[in-house]
């Protein structure tokens, strides 16, 4: 497990990972900036209450709650992002790595845009609903990392999979190595809340669980 993180630490220096982890954080700071901008302008444009000294208030907490969901959501954001450019990502640790393996059949534009965006909704709800556990103090970042490796382990895993096998074995895969995997999203999750080092967490997630699938689908390849 730690050795396939180590494997794709160690090519994050492939031009081609770099140019797609670049994109991947350039779309997640847009669409946050989006977010900001629509919650900034209709907490100024509307007028909550009578009085200006509470709506004022109103508006600086609400302000500081956006930037609360907006760090809180980031990582999640950004792992699903990575999800458009899996592809690219995994045929260039399988060119490195496994130059033997038989081409990949790929996953189709469509059906890799509804897994992401499947992805994306589960997770940014699921951490919605987290937010009040926020208030069981120390009991929260294992829930919280419970949950997101989860969701991230079985979300790269499916992506991945799904690249060289059809759903139905991908699942049946997946469910042999469920504890692998959600390791695998453990450690990605607990990368994601660690400053800078999020940045690079989702490429490095994507490339360590090429590496994983496949150790698990060489019976296959044999």
């Amino acid at each position: 497990m730690i050795a396939a993180f180590w494997r794709a630490f160690t090519q994050l220096g492939d031009a081609r990972i770099v140019r797609y982890l670049l994109l991947a954080v350039v779309l997640s700071l847009l669409s946050f900036a989006a977010l900001w901008s629509g919650v900034a302008w209709f907490l100024a444009s509307t007028t909550l209450t009578d009085w200006r000294f509470l709506d004022t208030t109103l508006g600086v907490l609400g302000g500081l709650a956006t930037l609360l969901v907006t760090w809180f959501l980031f990582p999640i954001v950004l792992s699903g992002t990575i999800g458009l450019f899996l592809e690219a990502v995994a045929a260039a640790v399988e060119a490195r790595h496994y130059p033997e393996l038989p081409t990949a059949k790929g996953i189709a534009v469509w059906p890799m845009l509804l897994v992401t965006l499947r992805f994306l909704c589960v997770a940014v709800l699921l951490n919605l609903l987290l937010l009040p556990f926020l208030l069981l103090g120390p009991l929260f970042p294992v829930v919280y990392y419970v949950v997101n490796g989860y969701l991230l382990g079985r979300g790269y895993a499916e992506l991945v999979l799904l690249r060289r096998l059809d759903p139905v074995a991908a699942s049946a895969l997946r469910r042999r190595n469920r504890g692998a995997m959600l390791f695998a999203g453990i450690l990605t999750a607990m990368m994601l809340t660690v400053p800078l080092l999020n940045l690079l967490a989702p490429v490095l997630a994507v490339m360590a669980m090429v590496h994983l699938c496949n150790d698990w689908q060489r019976p296959v390849f044999r």
